[in-house]
C-alpha cells in the first residue's frame, strides 16, 4: 500500500466551533486519506468564538493528528474594559445605538488590527510550525480564511521553507462586505489590498467556494482560481430518512441557520401570513438556530404569526436532521449585500440532499439560484417579491407546483469534493 503524503491544514475554526467553515475542512480531513493524502490540522488552542456544536467533536477521525497552539486575541481587553459584559465582541457592530467605547472599539478593530484580530498568531505560528514541517517532512500547506491573517502564515512558511501552499478563500478579502461596515481609512484599505495581492501572487493554488468569488478574485490578481464548493456528507443523513410529509395534510416549513442583520426573512414571513391568514390550511414554520431580536419581536407581536411560527433555538448539527424530516418545504435566506451574488451557504447542499423542495430569498441570478435551478431542487425569489412568494405558497399548498427535489447532487458529496481537492494537491 502506497504511503500517504502529508498536508498541513491551518484553520482557525475547528470543532467544537459550529458553522459551514468548520465542516468544510472537517469533511476534507475525513475523506482526503481515501485519495492519498494524510491531513494534519493546525488550529488555536484557545480560540474566541461563541457558537459551539459539541456533536462535531465526534466527527473528528480518531487517527487525525490535531496540533493546537495558543493564540492571543485582543477581545479579552475589550471585555475587561467593558466590565465583562461582551460575550461576542463582533456583535458591537450590530448595535443600533453605539456608545463612545463601542465606537472606539470598532475604529481600533478597523485600523489597528490588520488584517484582523488574529494577526498576533501569525509570527509565533510560523516559528512553531517551521520546526514541525522540517522534522516531519511535510511539504504541502493549506490555509483557509477568514480570518485572512491565516493566509499570512502560509505565505511566510512558503517564503521561509519553500513549501507548496494552497490558499482557500471562503469569503472575499478586500472586497468582503464585512470590511465595508468598518470605519476604515483609505490607507488601511490599501494595506488590505496589498496583503491580499501578495497572497494571490505567492500561493501555488488558490481555492474559493463560488463562481462569483472565483471571478472577483481573478480580477484582483490575474491568475487561475480553483472552484471547490461546500457540500453535504451522505454519512450525516440518517439511514432511515422518512419521505417528506404530504402537503395536502398541511404546510410544514423549516429554516435552519442564523438570522442576523444581513439575512432578512421578513418578506417571506409577511407573504406567509398574507397567503394563509383566515384560511383553514394547517401551516407551521420553524426557525432552527439563532434568530435576531428584531425578527423575533416582529413575529411575536403579530397574533397569527405567533401561533404559526416557532423558534427551536440553536441545536447541534446532528439534531437538525430531525427538523428536516418534519418539513415538506425548506426555507433558505440568502444575504442581500454586496457579496450576495456569490453567497452559497453550506446548508444549500444539505437541503438538496434531503430531497425536500427549497424556497429561497436572494438574488434570482446568483450562484445559489443557479445551483438550485440546475438540480431542479427549488426556486429563488428576490426579497421584494412578496406577492410572487405569496402566490407560490398558495399554489404549492394546493399541490399545483411540483419541484423535482431529487435532482442530481452527487457532485456536491463531500467525498467527491475531497477527490477534487486531492487532484489539485497531486498537481503541485
Amino acid at each position: 500500500m502506497q504511503e500517504l503524503k502529508k498536508v498541513l491544514i491551518i484553520t482557525y475554526y475547528w470543532p467544537p466551533s459550529a458553522g459551514s467553515g468548520v465542516q468544510r475542512w472537517l469533511k476534507f480531513a475525513k475523506y482526503l486519506p481515501q485519495y492519498g493524502w494524510e491531513p494534519v490540522i493546525f488550529t488555536p488552542e484557545n480560540p474566541d468564538f461563541e457558537l459551539k456544536d459539541m456533536s462535531l467533536l465526534k466527527e473528528i477521525p480518531i487517527d487525525l493528528e490535531v496540533l493546537k497552539f495558543p493564540i492571543w486575541e485582543p477581545y479579552g481587553i475589550f471585555r475587561k474594559l467593558k466590565g465583562g459584559k461582551i460575550k461576542d465582541p463582533s456583535k458591537i457592530l450590530e448595535k443600533g445605538e453605539k456608545g463612545l467605547f463601542d465606537k472606539l472599539s470598532i475604529w481600533m478593530r478597523a485600523n489597528l488590527l490588520i488584517p484582523d484580530p488574529r494577526r498576533f498568531w501569525v509570527k509565533p505560528s510560523v516559528e512553531y510550525l517551521s520546526d514541525i514541517l522540517e522534522k516531519n517532512k511535510i511539504e504541502t500547506v493549506i490555509t483557509t480564511g477568514p480570518p485572512h491573517s491565516l493566509h499570512l502564515i502560509g505565505r511566510n512558511l512558503k517564503r521561509k521553507l519553500g513549501v507548496r501552499w494552497v490558499a482557500d478563500f471562503r469569503d472575499p478579502w478586500s472586497s468582503w462586505e464585512f470590511l465595508d461596515t468598518l470605519p476604515m481609512t483609505p490607507l488601511v484599505r490599501k494595506q488590505h489590498e496589498e496583503l491580499e495581492r501578495s497572497v494571490l501572487k505567492e500561493a501555488d493554488r488558490v481555492l474559493t467556494i463560488s463562481p462569483t468569488f472565483q471571478e472577483e478574485i481573478s480580477k484582483i490578481y490575474p491568475r487561475s482560481i480553483d472552484l471547490i464548493t461546500n457540500g453535504f456528507d451522505q454519512a450525516d443523513l440518517p439511514t432511515q430518512f422518512a419521505a417528506a410529509p404530504e402537503v395536502s395534510k398541511g404546510l410544514k416549513i423549516v429554516y435552519t441557520g442564523i438570522i442576523d442583520a444581513i439575512r432578512d426573512p421578513l418578506p417571506f414571513v409577511k407573504a406567509l401570513r398574507q397567503a394563509f391568514e383566515g384560511t383553514a390550511v394547517p401551516v407551521e414554520m420553524t426557525f432552527v438556530g439563532k434568530v435576531s431580536d428584531k425578527v423575533i419581536h416582529f413575529i411575536e407581536s403579530d397574533e397569527w404569526l405567533a401561533n404559526h411560527v416557532h423558534f427551536a433555538g440553536y441545536v447541534s448539527h446532528e439534531e437538525v436532521f430531525g427538523f428536516y424530516e418534519q418539513a415538506n418545504l425548506l426555507l433558505l435566506i440568502l444575504t442581500k449585500t454586496k457579496n450576495a451574488k456569490g453567497n452559497i451557504p453550506g446548508k444549500i447542499f444539505e437541503y438538496m440532499a434531503t430531497e425536500r423542495p427549497v424556497l429561497a430569498l436572494g438574488d434570482p441570478a446568483g450562484d445559489s439560484a443557479q445551483i438550485l435551478q440546475a438540480a431542479q431542487a427549488g426556486k429563488v425569489f428576490a426579497h421584494k417579491q412578496v406577492d410572487e412568494i405569496k402566490s407560490f405558497l398558495l399554489r404549492y399548498a394546493k399541490g399545483e407546483i411540483q419541484i423535482n427535489s431529487g435532482g442530481n447532487v452527487k457532485k456536491y458529496d463531500r467525498k467527491e469534493l475531497a477527490k477534487k481537492l486531492a487532484a489539485i494537491l497531486d498537481e503541485l
